[in-house]
């Protein structure tokens, strides 16, 4: 912090508002995203969000620090700063008084969330995980005892529900903000099966009071570095360590009835649609898809952000060859397709952005099945060739064996795992951890050696 710097505060945004929307999750992206299009809202003086940290603390105490305020940076060739001031409270995620005390308020009337692909703590077939430790262990917590402490979003979202259903709160809805296809099928699955879990009474009052929603999100938004803190001290006079730093591009398109208020998020630019599919279709696929491939090829060529390898021709012919596979089963008009690459292109090779491929490259065993399988498998039950989609598990086969950045997976081990013995015993065991038929193997081994450059036999 500089002599000249002061601590960012309340004052310099707007007042308060009152707590209307309980959220799980302060990561970087949804105060860009969620937080940004409430601001903008034209009745954001009437929705105040309380905030809840996910599996880290982040910026809990930096934003309670500085009145709950943070800045914004979009950068671009011409930078844009402002306040953000919808969050009204923040919390860690072990706040669990806190958490039911809002849940129960009947003037909060959504439930948001935003802990990636990761956080919902389902199977491969999309359901709630039951096998899992901390599963089970906020199953059995909640049981004895509907106030008891729970871990994972599912355990919150029940203990919310249970707490809201005892006091009367009346009708909620669930707007789920992370990168998956279906979100809203994802949330009520994971929701009714934990209820049924817990307290089979539950689940014919989440019939009659709570809706979901599906919503597709899309803002490139990379971790804040020290540059960027020094950049807003230089541009406004003020240090603020929970400075969040995006693109200027930002799209949420949202499909689905709403039990009761919301904000008028649509007159902040975000679409709300009778089908989100195509557009998570559309995302995910080229860009997220897109993303995944660069983040595991780019560090075997030296690449480190995603500008890097953008800019990187080989990297960048297999980026398109991936758009061809994947765009041609959008139910999109072509032309609009062809718009959004060439949107993309723009956006990855913002020189302003510097995004690193290493926060991409996490969670790969819970990005790739629904950024690359789903376009692979269909492509081999119509004897169509799926090599470009097949580059990016086979540079994923690399990763979990240590040629690239570090592995960073919610499934550590098991993820850590499949990378031991052999480079064949390696390719074999991703192709079936990725649900995959066995005659790819040797597909996926060429390619392994075209992404390495090396001999792996």
């Amino acid at each position: 912090m500089s002599e000249a710097a002061r601590r960012l505060t309340r004052a310099d945004g707007r007042p308060r508002a009152p707590v209307r929307i309980l959220h799980l999750g302060l990561g970087n992206f949804v105060r860009a995203h969620m937080c940004w299009y409430t601001e903008h809202a034209p009745d954001a003086g009437m929705w105040g969000i309380a905030a809840f940290s996910g599996r880290t603390a982040t910026h809990v105490e930096d934003l309670r620090g500085q009145g709950e305020v943070y800045s914004l940076l979009a950068q671009s060739r011409a930078p844009s700063l402002e306040v953000v001031s919808s969050v009204a409270g923040v919390h860690a995620a072990d706040d669990m008084a806190a958490w039911r005390a809002y849940a129960s308020d009947p003037a909060v009337s959504l439930i948001t969330s935003s802990i990636t692909e990761a956080g919902y703590v389902r199977t491969g077939a999309g359901d709630l995980d039951e096998s899992l430790e901390q599963v089970r262990a906020d199953v059995a917590a909640l049981r004895a005892d509907s106030e008891a402490p729970v871990a994972t979003a599912p355990g919150k979202f029940v203990s919310a529900l249970v707490a809201r259903r005892s006091a009367g709160g009346g009708p909620i809805t669930f707007v789920p903000c992370d990168n998956v296809v279906g979100s809203g099928a994802m949330v009520r699955t994971v929701v009714t099966q934990m209820a049924a879990l817990v307290d089979p009474t539950l689940g014919s009052w989440i019939d009659d009071n709570v809706a979901v929603i599906s919503s597709m999100v899309d803002r490139i938004t990379p971790a804040t570095r020290d540059a960027d803190i020094a950049q807003v001290e230089a541009m406004a006079g003020w240090h603020d360590p929970a400075l969040v730093v995006t693109e200027a591009f930002s799209e949420w398109v949202l499909a689905g009835e709403f039990a009761g208020p919301r904000p008028a998020w649509e007159e902040a630019g975000a679409r709300v649609v009778a089908d989100v599919t195509p557009f998570e279709d559309r995302k995910l696929w080229l860009l997220n898809g897109a993303h995944s491939l660069m983040a595991y090829t780019g560090p075997l060529r030296g690449r480190m952000t995603v500008g890097e390898a953008i800019a990187d021709p080989v990297i960048a012919s297999w980026v398109d060859q991936w758009w061809d596979e994947a765009g041609a089963r959008l139910d999109m008009a072509s032309q609009d397709v062809t718009a959004y690459r060439s949107a993309l292109l723009d956006r990855f090779a913002n020189p302003a952005m510097k995004d690193p491929l290493s926060r991409i490259a996490a969670d790969g065993s819970q990005k790739i099945p629904i950024r690359l399988i789903p376009t692979i498998r269909a492509d081999l039950a119509a004897g169509r060739d799926a090599r470009a989609g097949l580059r990016g598990v086979a540079a994923w086969v690399a990763h979990v064996r240590g040629l690239s950045t570090p592995v960073a997976d919610a499934r550590q081990e098991e993820v850590v795992a499949l990378g031991e013995g052999t480079w064949e015993e390696s390719v074999a065991k991703v192709v079936s951890f990725m649900g995959l038929p066995s005659e790819v193997v040797p597909v996926v081994m060429e390619l392994v050696e075209e992404v390495t450059g090396r001999t792996s036999r």
